[in-house]
């Protein structure tokens, strides 16, 4: 395989990390909204069973199912240990985004912690 000149393998990488990142923001975005799990377990169970009524939680978990149809289809087209590095930037993109529009704190040791991840990335794919 020569991944670097296989536009369509890179495409449903990018699909995989675009529909990861949307649905790990809107389930924290809703979940910050809802308060703490109750206490007990069956509470908790319920508590977190009845979240799935939320349309904005269900287009998380439908985000999380297409991003895992993206990832097979790049699947067919790359060798999972070149493409997976790719699954890193989603931690930097997450942050980013949690940062923006969830207003979480970003302090320099999550920015040194993200840039080892992105030069690591770039060694891999070399």
């Amino acid at each position: 395989m020569h991944p670097r000149f296989d536009i369509p393998g890179h495409v449903y990488i990018a699909l995989t990390l675009v529909f990861t990142v949307y649905g790990q923001l809107v389930l924290k975005w809703q979940m910050s909204d809802v308060g703490p799990l109750p206490e007990g377990n069956l509470s908790k169970l319920g508590f977190l069973l009845l979240q799935f009524l939320n349309p904005w939680i269900m287009t998380g978990l439908a985000s999380a199912f297409l991003a895992s149809l993206a990832w097979m289809a790049a699947m067919t087209r790359l060798d999972l240990t070149y493409a997976y590095p790719f699954m890193s930037l989603a931690f930097v993109i997450v942050m980013a985004f949690s940062v923006l529009f969830l207003n979480e704190p970003l302090s320099m040791q999550r920015i040194l912690g993200t840039l080892m991840v992105v030069a690591g990335l770039i060694v891999m794919t070399r």
